[in-house]
């Protein structure tokens, strides 16, 4: 752990006492976090945060390392009346130094992080496509007749290690940490098996104060994608998220054609991409954006 206060006299490592203030500058810039959310992140990673003189704090970002060389960094705010001071570049390299030199580090950018991320030695790698339904309510599950091969059922606390090694190859990465304290937060948390009772693909659901978020959902093929999708969010009634990695087209058009409309094509942009692990093709949907 970096000391902190080297880097400016007034950025620091945030704590729980801290989330009101995290609300706070979420709001600040129209963006949603809330208390549950803010809980799993600082239960699982590094938050950084500079503060003015009464404590008031005036901005923050968030790196998550996961169990080996790979962290996300996220929630990078910087409140609208104290941008330009260089508070974004301090707080990126208080998360970036938290971590050791050969650790791979992603993110998805805004437009106006973009720059600076790139001046740190970020570059693009791929996209995510955000999409939002008012509603999402497809008359029947997505083409179920033609596909028995899999059931979609609640996930048990016996599956969880299954799930990582799924994610594991999904993501490139394990993040057992992460999994773990989400699957506490879920709505909806579910597996796929397949005949023979093997785990082959899972999804989650956390109900935020804006969205239902619908993911991470790992899957062996678009369709069992679309039925998890269609699991997850049988009971909701309201606006649904997810966000998809750009590469996943079947799926693009399948949100499309059932009321989903994409909103944002942000970059996911990496640093010390030549050791960005490889990932299997059966990623279909991200926890949120702070996750990768």
């Amino acid at each position: 752990m970096i000391k902190v206060n080297s880097v400016d006299s007034c950025l620091h490592s945030l704590t729980i006492s801290d989330i009101t203030g995290l609300i706070a500058l979420s709001d600040s810039i129209g963006w949603d976090y809330d208390e549950p959310e803010i809980h799993t992140i600082l239960s699982i990673g590094t938050v950084f945060g500079h503060k003015d003189a009464s404590g008031t704090l005036l901005s923050c970002a968030a790196i998550i390392p996961y169990d080996d060389k790979l962290a996300s960094i996220g929630m990078v705010i910087v409140h609208p009346s104290t941008q330009g001071k260089g508070y974004g570049s301090q707080l990126m390299k208080a998360c970036m130094a938290s971590v050791s030199n050969d650790t791979t580090i992603m993110l998805i950018a805004t437009p106006e992080g973009e720059p600076l991320y790139k001046r740190l030695g970020f570059q693009t790698t791929s996209r995510i496509r955000k999409f939002i339904a008012e509603r999402f309510a497809p008359e029947t599950p997505p083409r179920l007749e033609e596909h028995d091969e899999f059931v979609i059922i609640p996930m048990e606390l016996g599956d969880f290690s299954s799930v990582v090694e799924l994610d594991n190859a999904a993501l490139g990465s394990r993040r057992s940490l992460f999994l773990d304290t989400r699957r506490k937060q879920t709505t909806t948390c579910l597996v796929a098996k397949n005949c023979s009772g093997k785990i082959v693909g899972y999804g989650f659901a956390v109900e935020g104060p804006v969205n239902l978020i619908a993911g991470p959902i790992v899957a062996e093929s678009a369709i069992m994608a679309e039925h998890i999708l269609y699991k997850l969010t049988q009971n909701h009634t309201g606006r649904v998220r997810i966000d998809v990695p750009d590469e996943q087209t079947a799926f693009h058009t399948y949100l499309e054609q059932n009321g989903f409309t994409q909103v944002s094509h942000p970059p996911v942009m990496v640093a010390n991409a030549d050791s960005l692990p490889h990932r299997a093709g059966t990623y279909w949907a991200i926890g949120a954006q702070i996750y990768g």
